[in-house]
């Protein structure tokens, strides 16, 4: 038998013909999936359970009569639906994540692979302490770098978050007044300041009021000082702020608040972009929070996990919460309710049942060790460079509203100014997601109309910001010449362009059959 000699045609032959709509709606590996309450089986499960031998009822009456409308899917099923939902989602592993205020660095699987040691990952919370002497010692080696490298007294570890680190904060600051009988009701609050900020104070019980920036971005000093007076307990303040400046005048901001009997809250969100250069407590700091999920690497995003430690001047430490670690000698403590003694006996009380998040204790302190003092300066001068970078290669095509008021910090900001009328950023952001990118922070910070603020990180290098900056500009330019297409963008996405007000004041949260939902319109 002879062998066929007849190859195979290798190249394609019709390259200028419209790719037709598939038969299952997919695209490639560009998969349609339904919603898991659409892929419903009556018969459905992951297993199989005899049934339930009817019982006496315990309930009164209350026990429930008709199906819980979970679906029934086998594990496969569940597995697959979650995995192909996951593809379509955009993360920091996949990409650069420009997301101002966010600090979306890279976690380094160095952090990762600590975090899962055993002693870490399977520690629980109701463990006798004398079983966890190493978490103990974690957290506070981690707590001793957050006050040296803040030139802060102490620190509170328990907050665990950002938001939640503010309130610590307040709370401290609302003891020590009182101690002091003059307990005051007004927090001043920069319009540059984190939005969580007037938020905290309002939830604490506080009046807020807010003083003004200045051309330049930066809090006005002379309403600062004119505002200031006995009825106000504190100002909050971010710094760098989410114009993404630097405030030069953050003693004389400090010193003019002391005199006026108030303390100073600084909100340590931006700590990444100064850390092992400036301390915060030579700055006149009384608290502040420091989010680990940013500064320290540790992954974020989905509302968790985080964590925001609190550290205090001396002022202010007699005054914050329980628990903590206390070294002692060789070893280490944990300071609850019972052992705190006198020498904490001003405390406000605690934040939480334990003591914060161990998996994000462990990545930071990793971050930490592994960077080393020299390490930790490198990062934060990085940060600052890469955002530079951004800033002067993207402010000839879009308006840098701070431009001219010197260096960034972190993050660059711009906005929709000069682009053809009837469009804004919300279009340039949808244009960005066609271009492979999660768009940048949108509309945020408010003092800037159209705000675009991004943040690169240390963690990208010069051919990836490349890239974005390049995306950035092509998509500018669409805007500015008033292309009509960029209106229908994201045109490559999984899903098209929603009605972003109706997704929001109408969200669609519970599902309901087709013939339900029909029949109750």
């Amino acid at each position: 038998m002879s062998m066929n000699r007849e190859g195979r045609p290798t190249r394609p032959e019709a390259d200028d013909v419209e790719a037709p709509a598939t038969f299952t709606g997919n695209r490639a590996l560009m998969l349609e999936e339904p919603l898991i309450f659409e892929m419903d089986a009556e018969d459905g499960t992951g297993v199989d359970i005899e049934p339930v031998r009817q019982s006496e009822r315990r309930l009164g009456g209350l026990e429930r009569n008709r199906a819980i409308g979970l679906p029934g899917l086998s594990e496969p099923q569940a597995v697959r639906h979650y995995t192909r939902l996951s593809r379509q989602n955009y993360a920091i592993d996949l990409g650069l994540f420009p997301l101002g205020s966010c600090t979306m660095k890279h976690n380094p699987r160095l952090n990762e692979k600590i975090a899962r040691l055993p002693g870490f990952a399977d520690i629980h919370p109701l463990q006798p302490v004398d079983t966890v002497k190493g978490a103990l010692a974690v957290i506070a080696i981690l707590g001793e770098w957050l006050v040296k490298l803040t030139g802060m007294h102490s620190v509170a570890m328990s907050p665990k978050a950002g938001a939640h680190g503010e309130l610590c904060g307040l709370l401290a600051i609302r003891s020590a007044l009182e101690a002091r009988g003059d307990a005051r009701e007004v927090i001043l609050v920069p319009e540059s300041a984190h939005g969580t900020n007037p938020a905290t104070a309002a939830f604490a019980g506080y009046r807020v009021e807010n003083i003004p920036a200045t051309a330049r971005g930066r809090v006005d000093l002379d309403a600062l000082k004119q505002r200031l007076g006995p009825d106000v307990a504190a100002v909050m303040i971010t710094n760098p702020n989410t114009c993404g400046l630097f405030e030069p005048d953050m003693i004389a901001i400090s010193e003019a608040v002391h005199s006026a009997g108030g303390l100073v809250y600084c909100d340590g969100a931006n700590f990444n972009a100064i850390v092992g250069r400036v301390r915060p407590g030579d700055l006149g700091i009384d608290a502040m929070h420091i989010n680990l999920h940013k500064t320290f690497s540790t992954p974020h995003g989905g509302g968790g996990p985080g964590s925001g430690p609190v550290v205090f001047s001396a002022a202010l430490t007699p005054f914050a919460p329980l628990p903590f670690v206390e070294r002692r000698g060789e070893s280490y403590a944990l300071v609850e309710e019972e052992s705190a003694e006198e020498h904490h006996g001003s405390t406000f009380g605690r934040m939480v049942a334990f003591h914060g998040q161990m998996g994000m204790f462990t990545r930071a302190l990793a971050y930490i060790l592994s960077h080393g003092a020299d390490g930790l300066r490198q990062v934060s001068g990085d940060a600052v460079l890469n955002a530079n970078y951004v800033l002067r290669q993207l402010d000839d095509v879009l308006d840098a509203p701070f431009g001219d008021s010197g260096p960034c910090m972190h993050e660059a900001l711009f906005s929709d100014q000069g682009f053809a009328e009837g469009f804004t950023t919300l279009d340039l952001a949808k244009g960005l997601i066609d271009e492979g990118f999660h768009p940048m922070t949108m509309y945020f910070p408010l003092v800037v109309h159209g705000a675009m603020l991004v943040e690169p990180t240390e963690t990208e290098s010069k051919a990836a910001l490349d890239q974005f900056i390049a995306a950035m500009r092509s998509v500018a330019e669409r805007a500015k010449s008033g292309d009509r297409a960029l209106k229908a963008a994201p045109v490559h996405a999984p899903r098209r362009r929603l009605d972003e007000t109706q997704a929001a004041r109408k969200p669609v949260l519970v599902y309901r059959e087709p013939e339900r939902a029909q029949a109750a319109e």
